[in-house]
């Protein structure tokens, strides 16, 4: 890129920051303006820009869509508490057969590996699934402190629960083979892989300002991630502005639905890629990016987000929990209950409207459509201007 306006990595090698100064923003139907300014040593270049149109009238906007247009069907009804604590991935301790127990239409179903559903009972205390003669025996439910089924026995057989449960606020845990600190070192110290261009410039905007129903939950920023220890020392998310614009539009679409976005992560830089793939066992690969290829985050075009209730601020259920890897985090996993699955197949439908894609392994990664035309970033949060989020992971 040429030295005016020069990329974020121009900017950082000579030890300077890329700053994003947001202005007031006016709720007005037509535009939004953001005063965007990049220092280079000790210059100076301002960019006026108008960006952010609302929905109906942005230039850059979908066709004129109805909230409706987004829904799913008709939303289904809630499952009880005990059916939810009971649903899951469960496996068959002698043959080692997965089989998915899960809600569809207010019954309970047993899905074995063939994709085969069975309607299953269960009552306070016991399930009963099927057998290959068709007896039912009944097998005790054993539970965790929180309530959620960790195994259901008959005699000294079990099938016991391989997800990680059914609370949204908590994450899958993984244990790294050396301290996350030994990894981080060697991840700063390392170089970002070299692309050939020609990229966009690069524009990374901060997404809280952008519109107060747009929520944070930046996992990374706590030790309530995968690798149970902060990884980033900001909670803040950018994408750029292409993608954000989008990202609005999608918040915008759900408002009249009582939805808001809960974002878990955005942009991020390389050397947190890094530290993600050194720190995940082999079995877990296809939920992390290969740092030597790059993650679409690295480029400020992928988003991690869930949906949360508007009315209560709660975040919605899904069928699996964020950073889950398992198979509930695949998008076409067809377990969960009926209203998890309408809820993932909304935030799915609703960023699909707004050229976003998601990624085939994570139900609540986005990638945006023009990733490609912008390049792998390295760049802290600390050097994207002023702290606006308060570092604790969260947003009220």
């Amino acid at each position: 890129m040429k030295p005016a306006p020069a990329s974020i990595e121009a900017a950082t090698s000579h030890g300077s920051s890329y700053h994003v100064l947001h202005k007031p923003i006016k709720r007005l139907a037509v535009q939004r303006e953001f005063l965007v300014r990049i220092k280079l040593g000790s210059r100076l270049t301002s960019y006026s820009v108008t960006a952010l149109l609302l929905v109906l009238f942005s230039a850059c906007a979908s066709p004129a869509q109805s909230p409706n247009a987004l829904v799913p069907g008709p939303i289904p009804a809630d499952a009880p508490l005990k059916w939810k604590q009971l649903v899951g991935i469960y496996l068959d301790e002698d043959a080692k057969h997965s089989h998915i127990l899960l809600e569809q239409d207010g019954k309970l179903f047993w899905r074995d590996e063939k994709g085969v559903s069975l309607e299953i009972s269960v009552d306070e205390d016991s399930v009963f699934p099927p057998s290959e003669h068709g007896e039912q025996f009944a097998h005790a439910i054993q539970r965790e402190g929180g309530g959620n089924v960790t195994r259901f026995c008959y005699l000294n057989f079990c099938y016991t629960r391989t997800d990680a449960g059914a609370d949204p606020s908590h994450s899958f845990h993984v244990t790294p083979p050396r301290p996350v600190d030994e990894l981080r070192r060697e991840a700063l110290a390392a170089l970002s892989p070299v692309e050939k261009g020609p990229f966009r410039k690069v524009d990374l905007i901060e997404l809280a300002p952008l519109d107060a129903a747009i929520h944070l939950d930046v996992r990374y920023a706590t030790s309530n991630n995968f690798l149970s220890t902060p990884v980033y020392s900001q909670a803040r998310a950018f994408l750029q502005r292409p993608a954000a614009e989008a990202l609005l539009r999608v918040q915008q679409k759900l408002k009249p639905l009582g939805y808001g976005v809960l974002i878990h992560d955005a942009y991020r830089p390389w050397y947190v890629t890094k530290i993600f793939w050194d720190a995940t066992p082999p079995e877990g690969k296809n939920f992390v990016a290969d740092p030597a290829q790059g993650s679409r985050h690295n480029r400020g075009c992928a988003v991690d987000l869930t949906l949360y209730d508007l009315a209560t601020g709660k975040p919605i259920e899904m069928p699996g929990t964020y950073d889950e890897m398992s198979t509930r985090s695949f998008p076409s996993f067809p377990g969960g209950t009926s209203l998890q699955r309408w809820h993932r197949d909304l935030l799915r439908r609703a960023m699909e409207s707004e050229g976003f894609t998601v990624y085939e392994s994570e139900w609540w990664h986005f990638d945006y459509k023009d990733w490609h035309e912008y390049p792998i970033l390295n760049v802290p949060f600390e050097k994207l201007g002023p702290a606006l989020a308060s570092g604790k992971g969260s947003r009220p």
